[in-house]
């Protein structure tokens, strides 16, 4: 899933319209409609807006924006062998060779 979806059903979850939302958000309309059509990358800070407003999992939010939650970065960097070992046995992925 991405964010451009996330946000779609979430908006549409709650029957708010894209205008409402945007003004919500403190952002243009224009903008939040590129976002839910995957025409845009939003900032960490609209992500935090969306994950507050919505009340749910910034971390989340993030990883489906395609940006990785700062203290999750520090672990991978600090641990990238354990890491992507823990990972892959842990959702069952094989290596790539």
């Amino acid at each position: 899933m991405k964010l451009s979806q996330k946000l779609k059903s979430l908006r549409k979850g709650k029957g708010i319209g894209i205008k409402p939302l945007a003004e919500e958000l403190n952002v243009n309309y224009t903008y939040l409609s590129k976002l839910e059509n995957d025409k845009a990358n939003p900032s960490k800070e609209t992500v935090k807006r969306i994950a507050n407003y919505f009340k749910v999992d910034t971390d989340e939010l993030m990883i489906l924006a395609d940006k990785i939650p700062d203290d999750i970065e520090r672990i991978l960097r600090e641990n990238p062998k354990e890491a992507i070992q823990y990972l892959r046995r842990k959702f069952g992925r094989e290596p790539r060779t």
